[in-house]
């Protein structure tokens, strides 16, 4: 595959990332709480479930990229797991460096930085992908990063660690047993 379709999927796939991760947003509300949007779905408005919903929105672009782009498979891997934990530290970090800042969150902020990030990090894994790197050499850690992500993924939700990123602000319970909580009261 050329460069330039390279390219141009993973601009589109900007597009398409943040959309997904938007509709992800509202998913859990609108299924009223259905199993599956559980797992892709922001159950609350801690930082953990904004995280949540931009990374299943990333693996779902990525899969589909490797479905219909030719490319070095060991190293397409490899360049989507460097962009999936730098997506999460990005939108991890920024959000935490101007709240400390600021002292609260701004939402232009919060959709504005998650954009970039985005935006950014389909640019990194373009640049990835497509260098004369040895990158296809980490297929392997790669892949054992990819399974501990799952791993967290799909617990974090329901059994959430009692850590401020798990935190819902408005509930101030932790993942979706503390959001139905909240709810009961």
């Amino acid at each position: 595959m050329n460069k330039k379709t390279i390219a141009a999927s993973e601009a589109a796939g900007a597009v398409v990332i943040y959309c997904a991760a938007v509709f992800l947003h509202f998913v859990y509300p609108l299924s009223s709480g259905a199993a599956l949007s559980i797992l892709f779905g922001a159950v609350n408005e801690s930082v953990w479930e904004h995280t949540k919903i931009f990374s299943a929105a990333y693996i779902g672009w990525s899969l589909l990229q490797l479905c219909w782009l030719k490319v070095r498979f060991r190293q397409y891997v490899a360049s989507k797991c460097i962009g999936l934990y730098t997506l999460m530290g990005l939108i991890i970090g920024v959000f935490y460096a101007y709240t400390a800042l600021t002292g609260h969150n701004i939402v232009w902020v919060d959709v504005l930085s998650s954009l970039l990030s985005v935006m950014l990090v389909q640019w990194m894994t373009y640049r990835l992908e497509t260098g004369a790197n040895r990158l296809g050499d980490y297929f392997a850690p790669a892949l054992m990063l990819l399974m501990l992500y799952y791993l967290m993924f799909f617990s974090f939700t329901v059994f959430p660690p009692k850590a401020d990123l798990f935190r819902d602000p408005v509930s101030g319970g932790y993942g979706v047993i503390g959001r139905i909580a909240a709810k009961k009261r």
